[in-house]
């Protein structure tokens, strides 16, 4: 008999609070297994406690507590949206408030979604529940927010699992694959600890988690991607400028500046990179600036690789870009992949006339193309994203064909003092692991890194300090089995095993 068929409707109420509270805090505890905190068991043990909870309820309960779990993980762990758009945004509180809440409302239905038809299909407890049907859909769903209307992949499982065992799934099949691994080791868990399982299933389940973290150790000591020649010395530059003094006009000449004095300490290193939209000026009103900046990079055999705001008036078109000055293969790259309310408004002409007004920015960023042609410098070829950007790893895989080092540049000055910056350095690190490459982070005010091919951090500068980042890194060539074929194996294994759930389950198995 299901929970939902005992006892009176208060006791009924009752009981469906407290599994709601006690899903939400599961989500909100979650966040302690993503950067700054990084304590990754903790990525198992809640999904595990939220199996735990709907296991025998209703489906309608079981949508709630995922709803639940859902706005724990998000209300806590996207709390810096309010300093990103209020503070230095200038959006409305009431304005932003809305926002956020309609943010964590779309994340928290995927987890409602998850489990309202793992029990509106599947309620028996079993094989078929545990191995298929609850790593499936979660699988599937984070899959799907990564790009429904735009996708927001923040807070995927496998992200909290850079620093485990289980991260070397992710060159076999990227972050969604760390996930999957994840989430079975929670449903075995389920099926350890919870009481009436015969000896055969306890075995099955710990046979499970044996295998989920034995078998990327075994293959970790494969190499998919190999060296590329020497060593070269790279640089990114940090130049620490506050977001609400960045783009005052009394604080350009300085800005430029400091730029120009932290590259003169730059100088041995054959790339040097600036973080994204570095200066607070147009490209194109700078020409001379960049003109004489590619002539001293020549004189200290150093490309640049600068993250501007460029304008093209024939167009009347904004871009956010990534300038790449070198004689061999230079050029601009836009950025694709633009945030929503933050480099395009997605409303009708009369609400964004509207927000213009309540000091939101004067006009939307434009995309750039899906093709762009791989630029080179310091005789790499660049794999370039800017900032959010490289949250998308599949967006990336066409360029890991060519490109011998990643570059993403980014301004996470708009999060202030919060957990943001750690968990995009997260994702960074998941990029570079999937890819076998380096990558050169150059950040604002903070987190810039160097970091290797296995996700592993080279080199990073502290927040909030002028400086620059010097390392050594090596071209890397191959690919990877994800860089080869993307997000396709673990869809297409996820969508099977969940057909093979459906045909067990008109089978009454």
């Amino acid at each position: 008999m299901s929970v939902g068929a005992r006892g009176s409707p208060a006791a009924l109420q009752i009981l469906a609070s407290r599994i709601s509270a006690g899903a939400f805090a599961a989500g909100a505890c979650l966040n302690l297994a993503f950067a700054p905190f990084g304590w990754w068991p903790i990525a198992v043990l809640a999904p595990a406690v939220l199996f735990a909870l709907i296991r025998g309820l209703p489906p309608r309960r079981a949508f709630g507590a995922g709803a639940a779990f859902g706005a724990g993980l998000f209300a806590f762990g996207t709390y810096w949206l309010y300093t990103c758009l209020h503070v230095f945004g200038l959006v409305p509180i009431w304005l932003t408030i809305i926002l956020q809440a309609a943010l964590i409302g779309a994340m928290s239905a995927y987890f409602a979604l998850v489990c309202y038809l793992a029990n509106r299909f599947w309620l028996k407890a079993g094989a078929t529940r545990a191995w298929l049907v609850l790593p499936v859909l979660w699988v599937l769903a984070e899959w799907l927010r990564g790009w429904v209307l735009s996708g927001f992949p923040w807070l995927s499982l496998g992200y909290a699992m850079i620093d485990s065992p289980l991260r070397g799934w992710a060159p076999l099949f990227g972050v969604y694959g760390v996930t999957w691994a994840a989430v079975t080791i929670a449903a075995a868990l389920n099926g350890l600890l919870m009481p009436a399982v015969s000896t055969a299933q306890r075995l099955a389940a710990l046979g499970a988690i044996v295998a989920s973290f034995l078998v990327p150790g075994l293959l970790g000591g494969h190499a998919w991607t190999r060296t590329l020649g020497p060593p070269i010395a790279v640089a990114a530059v940090q130049g620490a400028v506050p977001q609400d003094q960045k783009w005052q006009a009394k604080n350009l000449d300085e800005t430029m500046e400091r730029y120009s004095t932290l590259t003169a300490q730059a100088w041995g290193a054959r790339l040097i990179v600036w973080p994204e939209a570095s200066l607070p000026i147009l490209a194109n009103e700078i020409p001379d600036y960049l003109r004489d900046l590619q002539t001293l990079g020549r004189a200290h055999a150093a490309d640049f690789a600068i993250g501007l705001v460029n304008f093209q008036p024939e167009a009347k078109r904004y871009f956010n870009g990534l300038l790449v000055l070198s004689d061999a293969g230079g050029g601009w790259y836009y950025k694709r992949h633009l945030v929503p309310f933050g480099e395009y408004f997605p409303v009708p002409a009369f609400v964004r006339s509207w927000l213009r007004l309540m000091s939101l920015p004067y006009d939307d960023i434009t995309p750039g193309s899906e093709h762009q042609p791989v630029l080179s410098a310091a005789g790499q070829k660049l794999g370039l994203t800017i900032c959010y950007e490289d949250a998308f790893g599949s967006q990336q895989l066409r360029v890991l064909r060519d490109a011998t080092l990643l570059i993403n540049v980014t301004n996470n000055a708009w999060y202030g003092d919060s957990s943001a910056p750690h968990q995009h350095l997260q994702i960074a690190r998941m990029r570079a692991l999937e890819a076998g490459r380096f990558l050169v982070r150059a950040a604002n005010d903070g987190i810039t890194a160097v970091i290797g091919p296995h996700g592993e951090i080279v080199a990073r500068l502290p927040q909030f300090r002028q400086a620059v980042l010097r390392a050594d890194v090596r071209p890397m060539t191959g690919l990877t089995p994800y860089a080869r074929f993307g997000n396709y194996p673990v869809v297409a294994g996820a969508a099977l095993l969940l057909g093979l759930a459906g045909w067990r389950r008109r089978q009454g198995v």
